[in-house]
C-alpha cells in the first residue's frame, strides 16, 4: 500500500498528516508531495523524516492512494496523470466536485456508491459536508422540501493565509490590499463567476448539497459569512419536510446517525460551539427546534471542524474504505 499526501506543506495537508497518525492508517510507503519550492524540505512524521518530493517524481512512484489539498488549478493539471498510471485521487479542491462523472463523497452518507473504476473522488467543502451529515438521514425519513441555511465560517477556510491574516490584524498589521479585514469583522467570500449576486461558497453549498443527496431540484438558499475564528464552522439551518414529526422524532435520528454528537439543552447552555471542535471529527448538533410559523418547519444549529471533518478527516475515512 502506497500512500501520497499532495499538498502536504499546507494547513490542510498537515492536518492529513496529522489525522493518519490518530487513526493508525495502515500503509506501506508514504510519499510526501508539494510544489517545486518547497521539494527537498524534511517533515517528520511518526518519528522518521520524509523528503518533499515533486509531483512528476510522485506519479512516476504510481501510489495507489493520492489525498490531493494543493487547490483546483494543481489538482486539475495532476490528479488524471495519478489516475492514469492507476492511482485513486482522493481531492479536497472545488476542481472535480460538479463534475458528472466524478463522485462527491461524504463515507457516512454515500461512500457505499464508490466503485473499482472511480480513480478521481472529489470530497466536498466543509460547509457542505457537515449540513448534508445532518439532512441526509432526515432525508430519508421525513423527506426534505426546502432548505434555508446562513453560515458562521472560520478564517482557516481560507487556509493558511486566512490564518496569517488574522494573526496579523490582531498584531495591528493590516495588508493595505486587502479591502476587508477579518479582525473584529464579518466578511464574505468572493462573488461568483456564475452569478454576481452570489459568493463562490454559496453556489458551492447549493449545488453540491443537490448531487450528494441526489435533490436535483432541492430548494436550497444560502447566505455565507467568515468571522474571525479560527477553527470551526457553524451553520443556522432551517428546513421544511415534506412527512410529519417533531422534535423529539428528529433528536432521535441525529443521536442514532453515525458521525453525528447530539448537545441540545439550551436551558442549561448546552450547544455546540466552534472551539469544542478543535482536534474533533463530530458534527454537533443542537438549537432543535419547531418553527412555529410553518408546518414541518423546523430549526437547527451544526458546528464541526472544518480543518478535519470539512476536509482533512473525510478525505482520510475514503482512504481507509478504499484501503
Amino acid at each position: 500500500m502506497k500512500l501520497a499526501v499532495v499538498g502536504a506543506t499546507g494547513l490542510v495537508g498537515q492536518e492529513v498528516l496529522k489525522v493518519l497518525e490518530e487513526r493508525a492508517v495502515s500503509f506501506d510507503e508514504l510519499y510526501l508531495v508539494a510544489s517545486a519550492k518547497s521539494v527537498g524540505q524534511k517533515i517528520k512524521f511518526k518519528g522518521k523524516e520524509y523528503t518533499i518530493i515533486g509531483m512528476e517524481e510522485a506519479v512516476a512512484l504510481a501510489p495507489d492512494v493520492a489525498i490531493f489539498s494543493a487547490g483546483g488549478g494543481t489538482s486539475l493539471e495532476w490528479a488524471p496523470k495519478f489516475a492514469a498510471v492507476g492511482t485513486t485521487v482522493i481531492d479536497n479542491s472545488s476542481a472535480w466536485r460538479m463534475d458528472s462523472t466524478k463522485k462527491l463523497i461524504v463515507p457516512e452518507i454515500n461512500g457505499h456508491e464508490l466503485g473499482t473504476d472511480d480513480l478521481i473522488i472529489a470530497n466536498p467543502n466543509c460547509s457542505t459536508i457537515q449540513m448534508v451529515m445532518a439532512l441526509a438521514p432526515l432525508h430519508t425519513k421525513y423527506k426534505i422540501k426546502r432548505i434555508v441555511v446562513s453560515t458562521y465560517q472560520s478564517i482557516s477556510g481560507a487556509g493558511q493565509k486566512g490564518l496569517n491574516q488574522l494573526h496579523n490584524e490582531q498584531l495591528g498589521i493590516y495588508d493595505p490590499t486587502i479591502k476587508h479585514p477579518i479582525h473584529s469583522n464579518a466578511i464574505f467570500h468572493p462573488v461568483s463567476t456564475e452569478d454576481s449576486d452570489w459568493t463562490v461558497e454559496e453556489i458551492k453549498m447549493i449545488k453540491e448539497t443537490r448531487k450528494i443527496l441526489h435533490l436535483p431540484d432541492l430548494a436550497i438558499t444560502v447566505t455565507c459569512v467568515r468571522l474571525p475564528i479560527e477553527v470551526g464552522h457553524s451553520e443556522a439551518v432551517f428546513m421544511e419536510l415534506k412527512e410529519n414529526t417533531n422534535v423529539a422524532e428528529i433528536k432521535n435520528v441525529f443521536t442514532n446517525s453515525k458521525g453525528i454528537v447530539v448537545m441540545d439543552n439550551l436551558q442549561n447552555d448546552e450547544y455546540p460551539t466552534p472551539v469544542m471542535t478543535e482536534d474533533r471529527d463530530e458534527v454537533f448538533i443542537g438549537r432543535i427546534r419547531k418553527d412555529p410559523t410553518i408546518t414541518n418547519g423546523f430549526w437547527f444549529w451544526v458546528v464541526a471542524n472544518n480543518v478535519r471533518k470539512g476536509a482533512a478527516s473525510n478525505a482520510i475515512q475514503i482512504a481507509e474504505g478504499l484501503i
